[in-house]
């Protein structure tokens, strides 16, 4: 599937149950313009919504993965008053998103090929795992033009690298390259050009095999712990493994172990 829009193109192939969508033109290099972040986010939600698709990896083109707004753009609306319309209009559009993203059963992959920066950085870090290639950087980019943060940056990141190195991540102004942001646990790999996209595939392919429950409850859990109290999140956990206990994913899982045969999940 092809979606054009002018300059802007996403691209979205399927690979038996992995969906890679690949943002190309501006919707790499100009992400969050109200045209791009619609046609990102149609994009992602199709294939969230595909129930042929178990795992789903996000890249861009060239120098860019998803390079953030358009601050030439900014001056205009700055000029005409209407920016913080076009703010309220893009978040609008991108935090209902992540949390799509963050709530799916669906395993999400980022190869990050170039900049992830600003919003574009929040939707990497809103994947289950990030691969970077030779190129990729991750900025944040807000401070420098007198922004705060937002995609979720300042709640995603702390949980990967921690308080403060986020805080001198943000604060600092820094942008990271792939050596540096698998060292802090931004990133998970850091491969070559030719490998990081079958690297991505192969991780979102892994750790998609599992059943939906599984995925979904694990995905979840991770996301809440560091903010409910043990005995809390031990009753979350009590809840949640009951209720897989009703699956079929549970009773193929049995049988199958019983059996010695590699389980067929739905």
């Amino acid at each position: 599937m092809l979606i054009w829009d002018d300059q802007m193109a996403i691209e979205t192939t399927i690979k038996e149950s992995v969906a890679i969508i690949k943002m190309t033109g501006k919707t790499a290099s100009n992400s969050f313009s109200r045209t791009a972040i619609k046609e990102i986010a149609e994009a992602i939600d199709a294939s969230l919504n595909n129930q042929k698709v178990r795992g789903i990896v996000i890249t861009g083109e060239g120098k860019f993965f998803s390079a953030g707004a358009d601050i030439k753009g900014f001056k205009k609306y700055i000029e005409d008053e209407t920016i913080t319309d076009f703010i309220h209009d893009l978040t609008g559009k991108l935090h209902p998103l992540i949390l799509r993203m963050r709530r799916s059963p669906k395993i999400l992959v980022a190869a990050i090929n170039g900049a992830a920066a600003g919003g574009g950085l929040g939707l990497a870090l809103a994947c289950d795992a990030r691969v970077a290639g030779p190129n990729a950087k991750l900025a944040a980019s807000y401070a420098g033009i007198g922004l705060s943060p937002d995609g979720g940056t300042t709640w995603l990141l702390p949980r990967l690298v921690g308080d403060q190195v986020s805080r001198r991540f943000f604060l600092e102004n820094q942008i990271w390259g792939p050596k540096e942001a698998q060292g802090y646990g931004a990133v998970d790999h850091y491969v070559s050009e030719e490998e990081f996209i079958p690297k991505a595939i192969k991780i979102a392919a892994t750790w998609s095999q599992w059943g939906s429950h599984t995925r979904e409850a694990t995905k979840h859990l991770i996301d809440v712990q560091s903010s409910q109290e043990l005995e809390v999140h031990l009753n979350h956990e009590r809840l949640l493994i009951e209720a897989a206990g009703t699956t079929a994913d549970f009773r193929e899982g049995v049988d199958a172990f019983l059996n010695k045969r590699p389980a067929n999940f739905e």
